[in-house]
């Protein structure tokens, strides 16, 4: 992220980074509140507090480079996270792996450090919406000698379904997917508010071209069975006595 014209914590404080912000925080709290487990980890996005309705109680924020005024536990290159294999019950990613040197190195560092059946979300900026259009022009005006980017500069903003097929090369199960966002891709406030129809309309009529999009995971393990907890109740009952009526009325029919 060194080197950006301006990096994603300080776009998040612009009218549209908060409006964005604001989504993928209802999303994330939503969509955690429920997993359980003992250790959880963010990676990236000081902004989204991607792990604050999550009771598990072991809850890391990791970043790539010190941030001024986080309250990150490390600072770790998230290709190579210094936990143990399959030692991790939830990882939340908000924009890491698009802004990410090595976003599949990333994902499979996130597969290897999660336990079988541990859950991964991802939240990443659509291309194909207004947004990821205005950027790409951005991007063709600055190669003219004019204009300025409209999100941040980073790596390679990663469309959903390439994500989708990403996690299925990982053996990853998506569990739920959806899209959020939809007025167009200004800069004012009052613009904004203006187009704030254009989320109950985006929803109904062209779901697929919200600006984020956002996926929740779990890592599946070929050839292993969870068990419930009815298992005790079956084994309690295969190995209980037999009733002496029973055994009684068996002993008189041979007799």
């Amino acid at each position: 992220m060194s080197g950006q014209i301006i990096g994603l914590q300080d776009w998040f404080a612009t009218p549209p980074g908060r409006y964005l912000l604001g989504w993928e925080q209802a999303q994330f709290d939503q969509a955690v509140a429920d997993i359980f487990g003992y250790h959880a980890l963010q990676l990236g996005a000081a902004g989204v507090d991607g792990l604050r309705t999550n009771r598990m109680p072991h809850r890391w924020l990791a970043l790539p480079e010190l941030v001024q005024g986080s309250k990150a536990a490390l600072f770790t290159d998230f290709a190579a996270l210094p936990f143990a294999a399959n030692s991790l019950d939830l990882v939340v990613l908000p924009h890491a792996l698009e802004l990410s040197d090595d976003p599949h190195a990333t994902l499979r560092e996130v597969e290897r450090v999660l336990v079988p059946e541990g859950r991964v979300v991802i939240c990443g900026l659509n291309p194909a919406s207004l947004w990821g259009m205005r950027q790409r022009r951005a991007h063709l005006y600055r190669k003219l000698g004019f204009g300025d980017l409209f999100l941040p500069e980073g790596g390679e903003f990663i469309g959903y379904w390439r994500m989708r097929d990403w996690l299925r090369l990982l053996s990853f199960e998506v569990e739920s997917g959806r899209f959020g966002v939809y007025r167009p891709a200004v800069r004012s406030e009052a613009w904004l508010e203006r187009c704030r129809w254009m989320d109950a309309a985006g929803e109904r009529w062209w779901p697929i071209f919200g600006a984020v999009y956002f996926v929740v995971a779990v890592k599946r393990v070929r050839g292993m069975r969870l068990l419930s907890a009815d298992w005790r109740r079956a084994a309690a009952r295969a190995t209980a006595p037999v009733s002496i009526a029973g055994k009684m009325h068996k002993a008189d029919r041979s007799d």
